[in-house]
């Protein structure tokens, strides 16, 4: 009940806190000044709506705090052969539009995070003797269709790959549950070393989302090699680039990984 409540309120916060929600607020309240005959603050509201969508649209204004974001966790130098230092190979769903899509067209969906599937098939055609585990179900309050692994083992099912090493976790509904429902096949699946510890798994997410990722995993006890991909800024900010589109998205990643940090430590999760 608690992580439910606690998956739900994180929602709520986020909702409310994206700049490009505010702007609906911004333009309702100046309307209501305008019914009421006050025009000095409906201006006003008028031009934190324009000012808000200017915060969006410019691009630097959203890429400082996300490229800080993506450089918390520095890509991991790996060897030419990974079979016998890594116990397995993860894939964070958050990629995948399963649900009701799928069912009503029949047909998979990789939004823009692309990049955690096509570079969790890299590895997994590279290395077909290491177990791996896609990991999700639905970032939704209510979800609909079929779960991200779901549509995930359908993927794999399309491209041929080796079935006999594939595992899923189809109950999680943020990165914490993903760690938790994992941690037993992780367990279970990953080799070990020779003083017995397991070996690390081999972390494949978006490099906004791999801080949080590591420490939630570094919690519980679990090494894992994080290997960022999907990122969205370049080491130079586009001064000059206007995109309401490119910025809510941005803010987007920036305001949810802002609130899962702040409730994961608040709650003790990180």
């Amino acid at each position: 009940m608690m992580d439910t409540i606690f998956f739900t309120l994180s929602k709520v916060v986020q909702f409310c806190i994206e700049p490009l929600n505010w702007v609906i607020v911004f333009v309702l309240l100046s309307l209501l000044f305008l019914s009421l005959r006050k025009p000095h603050l409906c201006k006003r509201f008028l031009v934190l709506a324009l000012f808000d969508l200017l915060l969006v649209g410019w691009l630097p204004a959203s890429e400082l705090p996300l490229r800080m974001i993506e450089n918390l966790i520095p890509k991991t130098a790996l060897s030419g052969d990974l079979n016998n230092e890594v116990g397995g190979i993860i894939i964070l769903g958050g990629a995948i539009s399963g649900e009701q899509i799928a069912v009503d067209r029949g047909e998979i969906s990789i939004h823009s995070s692309a990049e955690r599937i096509t570079k969790g098939f890299e590895f997994v055609r590279r290395y077909p003797n290491l177990p791996y585990i896609f990991s999700g179900a639905s970032g939704r309050i209510t979800p609909r269709g079929i779960s991200e692994a779901d549509a995930f083992k359908q993927l794999v099912q399309e491209q041929g790959l080796n079935e006999d090493k594939a595992h899923y976790e189809n109950q999680s509904r943020n990165t914490y549950e993903n760690v938790i429902y994992m941690k037993p096949m992780i367990q279970e699946l990953g080799a070990k070393d020779g003083s017995g510890k397991l070996k690390p798994w081999l972390l494949i997410t978006s490099a906004s989302h791999m801080y949080r990722s590591v420490k939630i995993f570094e919690k519980q006890d679990l090494p894992v090699l994080p290997l960022p991909v999907d990122y969205q800024t370049a080491n130079r900010l586009q001064w000059t680039e206007f995109s309401l589109v490119d910025g809510a998205q941005n803010w987007h990643d920036v305001v949810h990984e802002a609130v899962g940090l702040l409730a994961y430590w608040i709650t003790g999760k990180i």
